[in-house]
């Protein structure tokens, strides 16, 4: 309770200290942000609320990223217009949250994000919607206010730019373009304070920094370590979401490095953490997945979640799986099953895995020892399975390491490029057809029907004279 009460004056008092700033505002001559740059979705909903009277800025990483020269992917918008009066204006709107309420409208599969203004509540109103834990994190926050006091409840600098629409103007009120010129990011206020109030902005830094190629100001630094223990606090799918932005954007190998150079990365992952301290050849592994899911972001492929946590969690899996063939009759494709089942379970309570790719990771990790059977119709099996190409792709940086035979590693590659009948020969199955593997019969042998059974015509009745 001190620490609420503590709080609660700090917020006070850096309100009134911080509002008595006032933006410096940038013309449109004297900045690069230009609205060719701007979804032209983004642009309707500015012009829309600008048009009905409120006020419309884009905020955040929309503006520092054009400002940076880089193509933003999300838009988000920034208004004295409540929740209500968003939704009233758009017919393709949802209001979502109860942390924070937000409007998402939707273009097709892109959505706008709007957020109404917030301002620092007042803790002697006791109809204040706003709530924090006793760490002092934010746990619901709708207190709406107006610009002026919506800055200093952003977290970085670098995300605290205002587009105006107005006149294409960008209001600064903290230094935001001076930060970014100097790539650094730095937290608004006192850093201890505000990692308090939301353990993620710790999370967030290290995936600015590793993205824009900025340094983390060591004020942030200084306060990561003894607070780093907070994110267990943070609700685990919260952090799911945190992971995927962390390791899914293209930039997940500077953001490992720096998630374990600031003691973050053990927070979600303290199992893998532990291997990687003690196995050299289980750290290159890491590396190499990384390196390789960075190049498919970046090729506009595909990536999953489920195949770099298959990456992390293979050490501990690892483990267990051995210790189970020794304790128990088991294959090793069952322990392995078995094994990746229990990480995955202990670590829900960490970062929470939707089931869609706990599963999937799962066979995946199974499938490896089959791997080593080249002929017959387990083979052909292997080759049709739907998790084949992850399962291979796995078994690749494996095969990089040493851990698979380079010999083996080539056999799979191979036969996925060769015609139908060198593929029945290399697996010596003759001229057994690919569909006898999936049929219930024996590989290639002309399955029987069994007749179908005629039903027996029921005798009609007689026609009365």
């Amino acid at each position: 309770m001190c620490r609420l009460n503590a709080q609660a004056v700090y917020l006070s008092i850096f309100s009134r200290t911080l509002q008595v700033n006032k933006p410096k505002i940038i013309p449109r001559p004297e900045h690069n942000v230009s609205r060719a740059n701007i979804s032209r979705n983004a642009q309707k909903v500015l012009y829309r609320l600008h048009n009905s009277g409120f006020q419309s800025f884009l905020v955040g990483g929309g503006v520092r990223d054009v400002m940076l020269g880089l193509h933003p992917k999300d838009f988000d918008i920034a208004t004295n217009a409540h929740p209500e009066e968003i939704k009233a204006l758009f017919s393709n709107c949802r209001l979502i949250g109860r942390r924070f309420r937000l409007a998402h409208i939707r273009f097709g599969r892109e959505i706008i994000e709007v957020a109404t203004f917030r301002a620092p509540a007042d803790h002697d109103d006791e109809y204040a919607d706003v709530a924090h834990d006793q760490e002092g994190r934010i746990l619901r926050d709708n207190v709406y206010g107006e610009v002026d006091d919506d800055v200093w409840r952003r977290d970085f600098t670098c995300n605290a730019l205002y587009y105006n629409i107005a006149d294409f103007s960008i209001w600064d009120y903290v230094g935001g373009i001076e930060d970014i010129n100097k790539r650094v990011v730095k937290l608004i206020g006192d850093p201890e304070q505000r990692l308090r109030e939301d353990p993620v902005r710790m999370l967030r830094a290290v995936r600015f920094a590793a993205k824009l190629n900025f340094s983390i100001d060591p004020n942030i630094v200084n306060a990561m370590q003894p607070l780093a223990g907070l994110l267990a606090n943070v609700p685990s799918s919260r952090l799911f979401d945190e992971f995927i932005k962390l390791f899914q954007s293209g930039f997940a190998k500077p953001t490992f490095a720096m998630m374990r150079e600031h003691f973050l990365f053990r927070e979600l992952f303290p199992e893998t953490e532990r291997a990687l301290l003690t196995d050299e050849k289980f750290g290159r592994f890491v590396q190499i997945a990384l390196e390789n899911t960075d190049g498919r972001v970046k090729n506009d492929q595909s990536v999953s979640p489920m195949f770099l946590l298959g990456v992390f969690f293979w050490a501990p899996v690892l483990e267990i799986a051995n210790n189970l063939r020794a304790d128990r009759k088991m294959s090793e494709g069952q322990a392995l099953a078995v094994a990746a089942a229990d990480v995955v379970s202990w670590h829900q309570t960490r970062i929470s895995i939707p089931r869609r790719f706990s599963a999937p990771m799962r066979e995946m990790i199974a499938l490896q020892p089959r791997f080593t059977t080249t002929k017959g119709r387990r083979a052909l099996t292997l080759l049709e399975h739907k998790r084949f190409r992850a399962a291979y792709d796995f078994m690749l940086l494996r095969a990089e390491l040493g851990d698979v035979d380079q010999d083996l590693a080539k056999f799979w590659t191979d036969i996925q490029t060769c015609s139908q009948e060198e593929r029945m020969d290399r697996l010596h199955l003759g001229g057994k057809s690919i569909k006898g593997a999936n049929s219930g019969t024996e590989c290639g042998a002309p399955s029987r029907k069994r007749p179908r059974r005629r039903r027996a015509k029921s005798a009609k009745p007689k026609s009365k004279p």
